[in-house]
């Protein structure tokens, strides 16, 4: 029984909060695969994984990491599968691991949709908790320019039931996708938003465009300008000085030039007084040097 039996497709991409917890595929690619700036799963159509495979790989993890205590499902949206399906994976992991305090994975917000919050209590119970959910903008102009098929309202929506399940959540932010000159419209709308639920996490990427991307060809056509790298920052200025919930806030993925982190509100002075630095004294060539350099997320 060897780790490198274990089945991974593609792309394996889990948030740096999730550096501590075993991986397991579930699904393969997104079921959405349609949001213009992605450039994670190209390619790849979406599937969902065989329960002999998941299974198989289970009992790899348990060999290696019986006692594991958190298991993060890999895949673009696990959280899409029924809730029948996830229900048997919850109690197949539970089987295998029984010391497994919780299961997360990611999230869209449509996901969330067809699952009563009854089904979502009793997935809690499970343990499918700390589910990361690909907010990325709280503005429904942008969201909609981007293929993202939902809306402010909806992410409120849906979330509220995860509150009321008693699922925690962690939500992401991406800087820099309303384009040039819309990043302020962009913060105030996603803090706007945020301000309305309770992420335990809040986690900022900035938008990274890469070849071969519907929105790259944009870019080429002259239909989406890309902001600038002194207006993301700006862009996430306003973003914090505008959020007013209790939550863990993280940038620190390769995506932002200049990692932070910290606790908000504790931590909002000092996170505001950093960019405004960074923003002063930093030139703009150099971040977008960075960015040039950067070759996956």
């Amino acid at each position: 029984m060897d780790v490198h039996d274990m089945h991974f497709t593609g792309t394996i991409w889990r948030p740096p909060y999730e550096a501590n917890s075993a991986l397991i595929q579930a699904t393969i690619s997104c079921s959405h695969h349609n949001c213009k700036f992605c450039s994670l799963y190209p390619d790849i159509k979406f599937k969902m994984s065989p329960k002999d495979e998941f299974e198989h790989d289970l009992k790899i993890i348990q060999h290696y990491q019986p006692k594991a205590r958190r298991l993060f499902l890999v895949g673009a949206n696990p959280f899409v599968m029924s809730y029948d399906r996830l229900l048997d994976i919850g109690i197949m992991i539970r089987k295998y691991l029984p010391e497994c305090k919780s299961i997360g994975m990611f999230a869209r917000v449509t996901d969330i949709t067809k699952k009563s919050v009854e089904e979502l209590k009793n997935l809690r119970h499970l343990g499918f908790n700390g589910i990361t959910v690909g907010t990325e903008s709280g503005d429904d102009i942008t969201l909609s320019y981007m293929n993202k098929k939902t809306s402010a309202a909806q992410t409120i929506e849906n979330l509220k039931k995860f509150e009321e399940a008693g699922i925690e959540y962690y939500v992401s932010y991406l800087t820099g996708l309303a384009g040039h000159g819309n990043g302020e419209r962009n913060a105030l709308a996603t803090s706007d938003m945020f301000n309305k639920l309770n992420p335990y996490i809040v986690s900022v990427v900035s938008l990274t465009v890469f070849p071969d991307t519907p929105l790259q060809n944009d870019i080429e056509q002259g239909f989406f300008k890309e902001a600038t790298e002194h207006e993301r920052l700006k862009e996430l200025r306003t973003f914090i000085k505008s959020l007013n919930i209790n939550t863990n806030f993280f940038a620190n993925t390769v995506s932002n030039p200049v990692p932070m982190t910290g606790f908000l509100p504790t931590d909002k002075a000092r996170l505001i007084k950093e960019l405004s630095t960074i923003i002063d004294k930093v030139d703009e060539k150099k971040l977008k040097n960075y960015r040039k350099n950067i070759r996956s997320l």
